[in-house]
Formats: C-alpha cells, sequence, structure tokens
C-alpha cells in the first residue's frame, strides 16, 4: 500500500461507478485492521502516527468510494474531468424547469401525503439519475458527461435534503 495509491488501488478494486457496495465494506474493516494504530503500540509513537495518516487516509477513501456522487465525482478527476459544482451551474433548461416546478410543489404541498408523493417522485428521479452515471461511466467511458449528471443529481440531492425535512416538520 501506498498513500498516494488511488482509492481504488488501495481497495484493490477495479475503477468503476458500480461497486458491490458488500466488497467495499469488508475491504474497509481489512483496512483498518492492518492499520489500526494500536497494532503499533509497541512500535513508539512515530509508527502509531503513520498509522494513523494511513487510519485517516483509509477512512477518506472508503466514504468517497461509498457514496454514488463522491465516487462519480472522483471518477471524473480520475479522467481529468473537473466536476466543478462550485462554478459550474449551467443545467439544461428543461432540467431547470423540473425543479422551479418541484420547488413550487413543495411550497404548495399541504399534506402529509403530498410531500410523501414528492420524495417518491425525487428518489425515483435519483435513481433514473443513478443508473445514467453508471452508463456514462461504466459504459460509455463519458466522465464529461458523468459530471454534468453528478451536478444535475447534487440539485436532486438539496431538494431532496427540503423535502426530507418538509416531511419531519409534518411529523413523519
Amino acid at each position: 500500500m501506498r498513500l498516494d495509491s488511488d482509492d481504488y488501488e488501495l481497495f484493490g478494486l477495479p475503477r468503476r461507478q458500480t461497486l458491490d457496495l458488500g466488497t467495499l465494506d469488508t475491504r474497509w474493516r481489512e483496512l483498518q485492521a492492518e492499520v489500526h494504530p494500536d497494532r503499533f503500540v509497541s512500535q513508539g509513537t512515530a509508527a502509531q502516527r503513520v498509522a494513523m495518516q494511513w487510519a485517516v487516509r483509509v477512512n477518506e477513501a472508503y466514504r468517497r468510494l461509498k457514496d454514488p456522487l463522491q465516487r462519480a465525482a472522483y471518477l471524473c478527476r480520475l479522467a481529468d474531468v473537473d466536476v466543478g459544482a462550485e462554478d459550474n451551474t449551467a443545467m439544461p433548461a428543461a432540467f431547470l424547469v423540473e425543479q422551479m416546478q418541484w420547488r413550487e410543489a413543495l411550497d404548495d404541498a399541504d399534506s402529509l401525503a403530498a410531500v410523501q408523493a414528492l420524495a417518491d417522485q425525487v428518489a425515483r428521479r435519483r435513481d433514473a439519475g443513478l443508473k445514467e452515471l453508471e452508463q456514462a461511466l461504466d459504459v460509455a467511458n463519458e466522465p464529461a458527461n458523468a459530471a454534468a449528471i453528478v451536478r444535475g443529481l447534487m440539485f436532486i440531492d438539496r431538494y431532496a435534503s427540503d423535502v426530507d425535512r418538509r416531511l419531519e416538520a409534518l411529523g413523519h
């Protein structure tokens, strides 16, 4: 293992958007067992510090690979394509219209059933977007297209959080 390995190399996984999360979890536990600082107590504080660096590196990689949007953004970055979430908010007009309609629907929703229907609709849209990501990254090898999909899914996730907060406020 090398600290400068990419996350996939570190975990011994293929560079793909589609991952077996069970394998990822198993590999994470194995790596944590290898690098846990407690294993290096007898070797002194310097060895424990290095082990701590490794533990942090393994945990960061695990969190990135476990989350499908972070994983996709990471794959884009590995392909030298910046998702540009901070400075590239340009989206297709149809997507923006959909977002405005969702916002209005959430503002107008006055019952738990209405808000739950929005939550279900958004979940279906997110699932469809995740499938598009798998297609763009694993099949078509189109990281630029994947970056645009990631940006769209980030909008969808923010809206889903708003819907979830509204559900909580309604006592769900």
